[in-house]
């Protein structure tokens, strides 16, 4: 196969022009609806190379680059349950609820509206790390995928003051990459710095539309994260800890209703009275608890065999001793969570 490849490609130089995309004429064009969209491929010489030819540069294409179809973008539902249960730690409401949603929403062939995630928790709770599964379990590339955008609050909308060119520019990006592959994964991290209205602007490409200037928005997927209604979350995992109660028992019902008023009457949350809450178009506000001492030290396990390392459990104790937890004098939450471990293990090791 590979010599047949290096024949065919030496004897005809410039066919990868034809089936890779480039800044040129041939490729790009502006329609009156204001978005970017291929134009159809000249009728060129090169084309006379026959059938065979046409029909081995588009496979040989679609193999070395990324496009939105099933060598690249498949579910994996076992994979995406396998990396919940053996990864996740700690979360047994999100994991239920992220395996349930996710799974259902990419095996129904005609949704109704996007995917529409809402994951809240303090930091170092795995909220990051599980839209990177998700993403991991449906792209091929991950979150590396042309198809998986990641926006930072901080990065991407810095001033208050240039909201305006914000929401255009948010709009502008969603509606030309999901025209480009309805199946786009949309991440929006530091939710509770985000300004105020900003996510409002995305509200109709979350809605039940079949279709708004002829783009649907139907098989696309919006992840929220967030750290407000952590305070809440905290609340409802201390006093079943207090009741002498097991965080098993803790259900998606004892939390989701007081989070996703909280989160709407926060101002600092991104979602301070936003129409997407008020229209009931999030369809999980999903709760990650606060992790105990046990879940820091499977973490710590975890991080020094993805080091290269052996598990050694006394060195993990010993990191995870050092950390701080709450009550202070019970020591039951950590108050970092995971994040951390990765940069304070290598002080033990």
């Amino acid at each position: 196969m590979a010599a047949a490849l290096t024949g065919f490609l030496a004897r005809y130089q410039n066919v990868l022009y034809y089936f890779q995309e480039c800044c040129r004429p041939e490729w790009i064009s502006f329609n009156k609806t204001g978005l970017i969209v291929e134009a159809i491929e000249p009728v060129s010489t090169s084309l006379l190379l026959g059938t065979g030819a046409a029909v081995l540069g588009r496979k040989l294409y679609r193999y070395l680059y990324e496009t939105c179809d099933n060598n690249w973008l498949k579910f994996n539902a076992t994979g995406l349950k396998y990396d919940l249960d053996t990864k996740l730690y700690g979360q047994h409401v999100a994991a239920q609820v992220i395996l349930k949603a996710v799974t259902g929403f990419m095996n129904n062939v005609n949704p109704k509206k996007p995917l529409v995630l809402s994951l809240h928790g303090w930091t170092g709770t795995g909220k990051n790390f599980v839209s990177q599964l998700i993403a991991e379990n449906i792209y091929q590339k991950g979150m590396t995928s042309s198809f998986v955008h990641l926006f930072t609050a901080t990065a991407h909308f810095p001033h208050e003051t240039h909201i305006d060119k914000y929401k255009t520019h948010l709009q502008e990006w969603i509606r030309g990459n999901v025209s480009i592959c309805p199946r786009s994964m949309f991440i929006f991290d530091e939710m509770d710095k985000m300004h105020p209205g900003l996510i409002d602007s995305i509200k109709p490409y979350l809605d039940f539309y079949e279709n708004l200037n002829g783009v649907s928005y139907r098989q696309a997927i919006f992840i929220f994260l967030s750290n407000a209604g952590g305070e809440k979350i905290v609340e409802v995992a201390l006093n079943f800890w207090k009741d002498g109660r097991e965080r098993e028992e803790i259900q998606l019902k004892d939390l989701e209703t007081a989070l996703s008023l909280s989160v709407f009457n926060n101002r600092n949350s991104g979602f301070w009275h936003t129409s997407l809450i008020d229209k009931n178009l999030v369809d999980f506000f999903v709760p990650f608890l606060p992790l105990e001492y046990k879940h820091v030290i499977q973490c710590g396990l975890a991080e020094m065999v993805s080091k290269g390392r052996a598990p050694d459990k006394e060195v993990v104790e010993m990191m995870a001793r050092d950390l701080n937890y709450f009550p202070k004098e019970e020591r039951v939450f950590s108050m970092q969570g995971c994040k951390i471990i990765p940069a304070r293990l290598d002080f033990y090791i």
